[in-house]
């Protein structure tokens, strides 16, 4: 069996990452600081090591270099995690067999198609399509779950509330579940027991401090059939989930400015150490915010060939053969996007 030696300080991460992989059938070995991963290193031989930066007792410096002098370990790749590295850091580290580097908050898609990559093992991640948004405000934590319901993220909300409670220091918090615009499927009910449940275990074990705001007749079914949910309150408008929790009266002002504006956003950069987005998902959006696109080239064959792959995703593709006549058109629209060649008539790419 393959092990994985997991050096990392965060027990809410590295309890996650262990069971991530011995549900893929590794044996992971947790090292909660530098020390213990420099002893476990010696002892275990891993397949895989992932390294936070950040450690104790012994820095992640010296590990890579114990790794690199021990011809046992020498050839093992490393995964490691960074909040910032300098680029002589990067080449610093890829010298003692680093194989990939990651930076923090972390999306857990990356690192598990990482471990995956260095291993040439498949780990199942829930593919779902699922947003998940967590912060505090004035001592409410807001939870806003849309799109559809993915058992990876819910698991890792777990640990994104834990980090949260820790960050402001506040031990029983009223909260705020937003649920909008949800595809539901036949695990929906198990996925919603799933949310609740994972709500009250990290966070809130009073019912009577949790809201949710919702019209969707599947939430309202899971809450009202659990016996250990029927205190949770469902709220259809936020004004009322305002009064409820914090007791604002109804004044339009406090609701739109204080409820809408203020308390819908974080009080603080809440990062953390772990994303609760997929790297995928930030590919999708920002492709999602183009819509004007402009090919800008004299080979006909080949905005031929880019208008073909990519007006299936609904861009709008505007064409030009050489360089001026698409700087000519620039006072008439503002391209998202503009594939550029450098040799043409009249203007290259560079006068471009």
């Amino acid at each position: 069996m393959k092990k994985v030696l997991i050096v990392e300080e965060s027990g809410l991460l590295r309890d996650y990452l262990v069971k991530k992989i011995q549900d893929a059938g590794l044996e992971a070995v947790p090292a909660v600081n530098g020390l213990e991963g420099s002893l476990k290193m010696r002892s275990i031989y891993p397949d895989l090591i992932i390294i936070d930066q950040m450690l104790t007792r012994k820095s992640s410096m010296e590990l890579l270099q114990e790794k690199a002098s021990n011809p046992n370990t020498q050839k093992t790749p490393v995964i490691y995690m960074a909040d910032k590295i300098a680029q002589q850091d990067l080449m610093l580290v890829a010298r003692y067999g680093v194989t990939k580097v990651l930076n923090k908050p972390l999306k857990l898609d990356s690192l598990l198609k990482a471990v995956s990559e260095a291993l040439s093992i498949h780990i199942a991640l829930d593919q779902t399509p699922c947003i998940i948004e967590s912060h505090f405000n004035e001592e409410i934590l807001f939870i806003e779950v849309a799109q559809g319901l993915n058992t990876e993220k819910i698991m890792l909300l777990k640990y994104k509330i834990m980090e949260l409670l820790s960050m402001y220091k506040v031990k029983s918090p009223r909260i705020l579940v937003m649920i909008s615009n949800m595809d539901f499927d036949e695990f929906t009910s198990s996925k919603l027991e799933l949310l609740f449940r994972t709500i009250m275990d990290s966070a809130q074990d009073n019912p009577g401090l949790i809201k949710v705001l919702s019209s969707a007749q599947e939430v309202k079914y899971a809450l009202s059939t659990n016996p250990d949910f029927r205190g949770i309150g469902m709220v259809a408008s936020l004004d009322k989930a305002m009064d409820d929790l914090i007791g604002m009266k109804p004044d339009a002002f406090a609701h739109d400015t204080v409820a809408r504006e203020k308390l819908l956003s974080p009080t603080m950069d809440d990062a953390g150490s772990v994303e609760l987005r997929f790297e995928k998902e930030d590919t999708i959006r920002k492709l999602a915010m183009v819509k004007n696109v402009a090919v800008v080239d004299d080979d006909f064959i080949i905005r031929t060939l880019i208008r073909t792959v990519f007006e299936e995703v609904g861009w709008q593709m505007s064409e030009y053969e050489d360089g001026k006549a698409f700087v000519d058109s620039l006072n008439d629209q503002s391209p998202d996007l503009v594939f550029l060649d450098l040799s043409m008539p009249v203007f290259n790419g560079f006068q471009v």
